[in-house]
């Protein structure tokens, strides 16, 4: 890994995006429910977690000398807040369905209060700074081939487009607050990557199998269900494996999310919402330009 290489995107900010999901089918992922529900729980997560990463960062602001990275923290924190309003459309959706969303977020809300609360504000930011280390790999992941997401509903498609181009654009903010002003010690700027993947994946699973239960499957096809899906994810040939070299990167002393490229069709995704206003059918083209 070359330290003196960076890669760098703005964050801009964008609101009032409509991706119609309402119109969205209930297994909108190649009509699996297993698939569909883990990107629902996945999903689940974001509006909390993103206003819990939007604390961690706040605990360090007044703190913040360099001009540009205050204007970066502006901008992460509105991109944020962003996130959470779309998700919350998704997560209504999975609420008309008969999902148990409430009791989700309410268990969340108790997670993310104590972790403020009793953790100190180190390990808080790099517990953010690690989960956006995180998204943004699978941003890439995801989005990268585009094999992986032929079969996704194109409206939920691009809602995760866009979350991909805006993590891409300021997963270094809070990696760059906890390195300027948050005196991280490395052990816990290492355990935070380690803690942050148990905790979303635990819990993305456990949510989806909830979902699962309320969508009538017994055990039984539930685990079949699990046993194919976490295949697809994690199997030889799984999805998820080909983050591996640059999660792993996270570990390294001299590591800076910059030092990652920035995903190749980024640029198609920012022209093709400028020319059509349409987050939609900017998504689709990012998509389409994949290998």
């Amino acid at each position: 890994m070359n330290a003196l290489v960076q890669y760098h995107a703005a964050p801009i900010v964008r609101s009032n995006l409509d991706f119609k999901l309402a119109d969205v089918p209930r297994y909108w992922f190649a009509g699996d429910p297993f698939l569909t529900r883990m990107f629902d729980a996945l999903s689940l997560t974001f509006p909390d977690g993103e206003r819990y990463f939007i604390q961690s960062v706040r605990l360090f602001r007044d703190q913040i000398q360099d001009p540009d990275l205050k204007q970066r923290v502006a901008d992460f924190i509105r991109q944020e807040a962003q996130h959470g309003i779309a998700h919350d459309k998704m997560n209504q959706v999975m609420k008309d369905q008969g999902m148990p969303v409430d009791q989700f977020i309410q268990r969340l809300n108790k997670v993310f209060k104590f972790e403020l609360k009793y953790r100190s504000p180190q390990y808080n930011i790099a517990m953010t700074a690690a989960a956006e280390h995180l998204t943004a790999l699978m941003a890439e992941t995801f989005y990268g081939e585009k094999d992986t997401l032929q079969d996704a509903h194109p409206y939920v498609r691009a809602l995760f487009a866009w979350h991909a181009i805006e993590e891409m654009e300021h997963r270094d903010v809070a990696f760059d607050v906890m390195q300027q002003v948050g005196n991280v010690p490395e052990v816990t700027r290492k355990m935070a990557l380690v803690l942050t993947t148990g905790l979303m994946f635990g819990f993305t699973l456990y949510r989806a199998n909830v979902m699962l239960k309320c969508d009538g499957f017994n055990r039984i096809q539930r685990l079949k269900m699990n046993v194919r899906g976490l295949q697809w994810l994690f199997g030889k040939q799984g999805k998820l494996r080909k983050m591996q070299s640059q999660y792993r990167d996270w570990f390294k002393p001299d590591f800076h999310p910059s030092q990652h490229p920035i995903i190749a069709q980024y640029d198609v995704w920012l022209e093709t919402l400028a020319q059509t206003g349409d987050p939609i059918q900017a998504g689709e083209a990012f998509w389409q330009a994949g290998k």
